[in-house]
């Protein structure tokens, strides 16, 4: 029989399929930022025309994200990341309700959240858990990552302070109904509010969410919502938390009076400007964008699920534009990362924040996969730089790859 040629690895060829990872900063946005490095470089905490000129760029940035989300440019607080946002979203409001209970009546206040979460979430609920400040219920998914509203509204306890809930999974994209639990939650509040004077708050995570989704705080019911700008074209080290006017939160970083007594220290004046001008921008495209990802993204499903052996994770619909993600059977994920870059492929095997960790994916365990259909993940993830030429020579190339992998995998079997 005539062997099959071969597609040779083209080294200069690079295409990045990694967008849920981190995005490139956009040249507007890098051009927006780049004159608040030196000759606008003031502080904006002096009074000074420099720090004034910063001053008003910060707020100008704080409205354009406000605008994005439908809320007041005072509900908007910048921070480092959302990893920093979800922080203090969580520490500072079970602080603020532990400091408001009298030590009489003190009881733990309670969080609902889900076992898929980012681990940003997880493990401030496990440090605020290990701390005695709260108790936390992780609620279980079906198979394709989805949370149940019902399985929310069985959780609530009289002492449930807080709900949090990512709008997009990072790894296999499922979108969550956060809307229809806004609505749970208001009916729930409208009833608390006029017997105890009691309410249950509502975090989002939006990361995946701010540059395909509509991420209105009032249409989803929301009072709390994180983002970072490296997901949607704005650099690394910049991210920003909606809090809903009257909600108080207890600072976690401690120091100066900076975004109105609630985060202090020095504002990143050129990565706010960055963060404020992709926010716009990715606003400006949200229609066109979305429909051209989505397009490609199902192009890459219908080629990968060609290989046998291989799964789609996450549903077939309520899927975010931009991720394609698989289990393949027989084949480690690591490898094919490695064999993909070989090919000038950047992919993932799941979350950005989770790599070198060797133990299975937490959001594919809970789904119901067993480990070693986990360690076999393998997540394509779009951005608007992505091209049809490139789906093509993936979808091209990966059957190749999946072939060499499974085919010296009995041979690594057999020396063990």
């Amino acid at each position: 029989m005539e062997n099959k040629k071969r597609t040779s690895p083209e080294p200069s060829r690079r295409v990045y399929l990694d967008y849920a990872a981190t995005t490139p900063v956009d040249p507007g946005v890098l051009a927006a930022m780049l004159p608040y490095f030196n000759e606008k470089a003031g502080n904006a905490s002096e009074v000074h025309s420099f720090g004034t000129e910063a001053r008003v760029a910060i707020e100008e940035a704080r409205s354009k994200v406000a605008e994005a989300l439908g809320a007041s440019h005072k509900e908007i607080i910048f921070t480092s990341c959302a990893t920093e946002s979800i922080n203090l979203a969580h520490k500072g409001l079970v602080e603020t309700i532990n400091n408001q209970q009298s030590t009489i009546n003190k009881t733990k206040p309670h969080i609902i959240t889900t076992s898929i979460e980012h681990k940003a979430v997880i493990e401030t609920c496990k440090h605020l858990e290990k701390l005695g400040w709260a108790e936390v219920t992780y609620l279980p998914v079906d198979s394709t990552g989805l949370i149940a509203v019902d399985q929310i509204e069985k959780a609530i306890r009289p002492e449930t302070v807080l709900i949090s809930i990512m709008y997009v999974n990072n790894e296999v994209g499922t979108i969550q109904p956060i809307e229809q639990i806004g609505q749970l939650l208001k009916s729930i509040n409208n009833k608390q509010l006029t017997i105890n004077n009691r309410r249950i708050y509502f975090h989002t995570d939006a990361t995946q969410a701010i540059q395909y989704l509509d991420c209105d705080v009032n249409r989803l019911g929301v009072d709390l919502m994180s983002l970072t700008g490296h997901k949607f074209h704005a650099p690394k080290g910049i991210g920003a938390l909606y809090v809903r006017q009257g909600i108080k939160l207890v600072r976690q970083q401690d120091g100066g009076g900076q975004e109105s007594n609630r985060r202090a220290g020095t504002e990143n004046v050129p990565y706010i400007v960055g963060l404020g001008e992709a926010i716009k921008v990715a606003q400006a495209q949200i229609t066109n964008h979305k429909s051209q990802i989505t397009r490609l993204r199902d192009r890459v499903i219908e080629g990968v699920l060609k290989i046998h052996g291989t799964r789609l994770t996450g549903p077939k619909d309520k899927r975010a534009p931009h991720i394609a993600s698989f289990v393949i059977e027989g084949v480690e994920g690591e490898a094919i990362l490695l064999l993909l870059n070989e090919y000038g492929v950047a992919a993932s095997t799941g979350s950005a924040c989770t790599a070198g960790d060797l133990n299975p994916s937490h959001v594919l365990t809970a789904m119901g996969f067993k480990p070693e259909e986990s360690h076999g993940s393998l997540r394509f993830s779009l951005g608007k730089g992505t091209t049809e030429e490139e789906i093509d020579y993936v979808i091209k190339i990966l059957p190749e790859v999946v072939g060499k992998i499974r085919e010296i995998a009995p041979k690594l079997g057999d020396s063990v």
